[in-house]
């Protein structure tokens, strides 16, 4: 398994990154790399996910990971991105997407993650995780979004700008701060439901799910609190109309916490301590 991986992940992450910086020469001529990038992207997504489904499954246990999760969430992120920029003129989130997909879609290889023997063939399971790492995605994505709303708001409030280089290049072939706005609300909006789903699923059928009753561990907790940040920020977008940087520092603190519940709790486990 780990020849084929590691070949598989290797071609592509180098995708990727060709495509990243296909995208980075581009950006100024969009309709240069258009083409490419809505042929690529769906393609190098299957293999990902083919070569994905190889690290999980390929060894005949079901093995799950913070690699293989960040490697999934990524994946999905990407899909996300072209589905995305089929309407709005994202392209300069492919700057950041794609490295960080081709760095995660390696990490299953030298993390191998720990054999979930409760479940494995309980499509409950598989639709749990599938629905989790969905509502990584669209926060992983929302929170990109909210990254560059807040260079953009600073950039437009700095008096004197120097000509766009570096990523300052990516702020000319974005929306406006409004539409992006919008956007940032959908995509949180969708990753909620998504992560309502999650939490209503491990704790009602936590048993089922994972061969022992709920535990309100670090992973649990963060979780939910992640769910009341982005309850809090919806609630304020409608009642109050939260906007601009209250919204911003709202996602942030939300994606960090939705962070540390999983991914964050993993890593700790699996490379400080050792523990798998």
């Amino acid at each position: 398994m780990g020849g084929f991986y590691g070949a598989g992940a290797a071609v592509v992450a180098a995708a990727y990154l060709a495509l990243a910086w296909l995208t980075w020469r581009t950006l100024e001529v969009p309709e240069r790399g258009a083409r490419w990038r809505a042929a690529l992207l769906p393609l190098l997504a299957l293999v990902h996910a083919m070569i994905l489904g190889v690290a999980i499954a390929g060894s005949g246990d079901f093995r799950f990971g913070f690699a293989h999760a960040l490697s999934a969430t990524l994946l999905l992120a990407v899909l996300v991105l072209w589905v995305e920029g089929m309407f709005v003129p994202v392209r300069g989130l492919d700057v950041l997407v794609l490295p960080a997909a081709a760095v995660c879609v390696a990490l299953p290889l030298p993390f191998h993650g720990a054999v979930i023997a409760v479940g494995v063939d309980s499509m409950a399971l598989r639709l749990h995780l599938l629905v989790a790492i969905a509502a990584y995605s669209l926060f992983t994505i929302a929170a990109l979004h909210a990254l560059l709303m807040a260079l953009l708001d600073r950039r437009l409030h700095t008096p004197l700008q120097q000509p766009a280089r570096g990523l300052g290049r990516i702020f000319g072939q974005l929306p406006s701060l409004l539409a992006l706005e919008k956007l940032l609300f959908r995509l949180i909006g969708a990753g909620f439901l998504l992560l309502t789903a999650t939490l209503v699923t491990g704790v009602f059928f936590s048993e089922q799910l994972f061969g022992r009753a709920l535990r309100f561990e670090h992973k649990t907790l963060f979780t939910i609190a992640s769910w009341l940040v982005f309850a809090g920020l919806l609630g304020g977008r409608y009642v109050f109309g939260w906007r601009g940087r209250t919204a911003l520092r709202w996602t942030f603190a939300g994606f960090l916490m939705l962070l540390l519940a999983y991914v964050g709790s993993r890593f700790v486990l699996e490379v400080i301590l050792g523990r798998i």
